[in-house]
């Protein structure tokens, strides 16, 4: 069996794998990316397996692909028609992310309570000066869409901080350690009303494109907070430049975007209150992530192995893990 690894890896990284599949044929592409990651097209004929984002396009020639395991938790591009080959499974790295992506978040919510941002442009300009009063995440009320592995870490680090955690995800479930609250995309727009935080980390499907537009940011609280780590086209950007510009939203962090790269004209760019990284909370940057998703991809492996049921696998239809 030939398995192409379409991630960059660590030498150790690569012995995790070759224990966990001993004797079989592995192809390492010669890569730092996270995603769109090329290979010669000759090594994907017999490829029977493919772990990491391999761009779609080569996937499609791929004929003999039985699994493909992504070192993502999003999955969008690659249950597209056509994409994967009939009965070919696909997992993702649910799982991986919770960590990295919790601690930025809560990086850059702090960062605004506090107004450490401003307080950083004040120091550019050699500026001593008081900028007012700050918010606390204790006592605060915070909604989370999204309540998987990245928001319950989420809902974890808030909680802990006295925060009352509401968590929102597809279809009802009893309220877990990390929450107070739970409830459904059906009463999103109730729960808006109450939130002092509210923070996404909702993938890219049809029923989550754009749902926060003009009418969601007027049912906020005035003076929430508003992050985005999930996807950007969740968000209707204009419409968000338009609530904090207003003044209704105390502010925003987004470390995705619409469209990504964010084109160097976005007039979102040059908006105050509003704060942007480029998509860096995932990806490789924390080396626990990494390893994280080389040892779900080693788990999987010894269970495709052994004819056993696989982790994280996707459900074409809606996109998220089953």
């Amino acid at each position: 069996m030939k398995i192409v690894v379409a991630m960059p890896v660590t030498e150790q990284q690569k012995g995790w794998l070759q224990t966990a599949a001993p004797g079989h044929t592995f192809y390492y592409a010669d890569t730092t990316a996270a995603v769109g990651v090329e290979v010669p097209a000759g090594e994907l004929a017999d490829a029977e397996v493919i772990i990491g984002n391999l761009s779609p396009k080569l996937v499609q020639q791929a004929q003999n692909l039985r699994w493909m395991q992504l070192n993502s938790a999003g999955s969008g591009a690659y249950v597209q028609p056509g994409i994967l080959p009939d009965g070919a499974l696909l997992t993702n790295a649910t799982g991986a992310y919770g960590l990295a992506l919790s601690e930025h978040m809560l990086a850059q919510l702090l960062a605004m309570m506090k107004k450490l941002f401003t307080y950083y442009d004040n120091q550019k300009q050699n500026l001593w000066q008081d900028a007012g009063p700050v918010t606390s995440v204790y006592g605060a009320t915070a909604l989370i869409t999204g309540f998987g592995d990245i928001g319950s870490e989420f809902g974890k680090r808030l909680k802990a901080l006295g925060a009352h955690v509401i968590g929102i995800r597809r279809r009802s479930t009893d309220v877990p350690p990390e929450a107070d609250e739970m409830g459904t995309m059906d009463h999103l727009d109730e729960y808006l009303s109450r939130a002092d935080i509210v923070a996404t980390s909702l993938p890219d499907t049809p029923a989550t494109r754009y749902l926060y537009n003009k009418e969601r940011f007027a049912a906020m609280k005035k003076g929430a907070w508003f992050l985005n780590i999930g996807r950007g086209n969740c968000v209707v950007q204009a419409d968000l430049i338009e609530a904090v510009q207003s003044g209704h939203l105390a502010g925003a962090a987004l470390d995705v975007t619409d469209p990504e790269p964010l084109p160097a004209t976005d007039p979102i760019w040059q908006v105050p209150g509003i704060y942007i990284t480029p998509h860096v909370s995932g990806g490789f940057h924390l080396q626990a992530t990494h390893d994280r998703i080389i040892q779900i991809a080693c788990e999987n492996l010894k269970a495709y192995l052994s004819g056993q049921p696989l982790k994280n696998i996707v459900d074409f239809t809606t996109g998220y893990k089953k």
